[in-house]
């Protein structure tokens, strides 16, 4: 299928996410409760940082539900997402966390500002060549030694689809091996000090999901 340009997907990311937000809000608002290999993976991931850096959840979409987590632990989180009608819901649910509309592949964020990004399936939107991307965006704008944290779906499709969540649309979307993810990280300056790869949980579309964490 013909892929168009990078700008071109992301509006149809945008206007996907406008049109499912509220309905993604309310599917997966407490998924963290659900999830007990999660909690425990950024339980581990949180104690490498201080409570004092600067932590952006990247795609934080309409519930803010991954850096919401860390922040009621205490971190400096806020989230940014492209979807207008996600940063919305995003900033009602969590009124004390701060919130951004903003591309990943452009990020107006100050370079080496901040000590860890969260990527949590917010590439999956993308395809596979427009990737590098969002990898070179995210080493600009951490610190030397900062931390990206990045959890994909494993396989090896990618192309439009037209429905999400049962709502008619067209948007992009990507799976990935850990190949793949391992050569994002390493072509674009990341060590990468984490691969692992979970089982989907009963509950979840029945396809494995990568954890990858790599440093600047």
């Amino acid at each position: 299928m013909v892929k168009t340009n990078l700008f071109e997907i992301h509006e149809l990311t945008r206007q996907t996410y406008n049109k499912i937000a509220d309905k993604y809000h309310k599917l997966f608002k407490d998924e963290m409760n659900q999830k007990k290999y999660d909690r425990e993976f950024f339980d581990r991931f949180a104690k490498t940082l201080k409570k004092i850096d600067l932590i952006c959840d990247a795609g934080c979409g309409p519930s803010g539900h991954i850096g919401k987590y860390l922040y009621d632990k205490g971190y400096n989180v806020f989230g940014i997402d492209i979807s207008d009608r996600c940063i919305e819901i995003a900033r009602a649910y969590n009124p004390n966390m701060k919130f951004e509309r903003m591309d990943m592949a452009i990020m107006t964020i100050a370079d080496q500002s901040l000590a860890a990004i969260i990527s949590y399936y917010s590439i999956i939107d993308t395809p596979k060549d427009m990737i590098d991307k969002f990898f070179q965006n995210f080493y600009k704008k951490l610190k030397p030694k900062g931390k990206l944290l990045v959890v994909v779906k494993k396989g090896d499709r990618e192309g439009f689809i037209k429905e999400i969540l049962g709502i008619k649309t067209k948007i992009y979307f990507s799976l990935f091996s850990e190949h793949e993810i391992e050569n994002y990280f390493i072509k674009n300056g990341f060590k990468i000090i984490h691969l692992e790869i979970r089982n989907p949980y009963d509950f979840e579309i029945d396809t494995p999901r990568i954890y990858a964490i790599g440093e600047k």
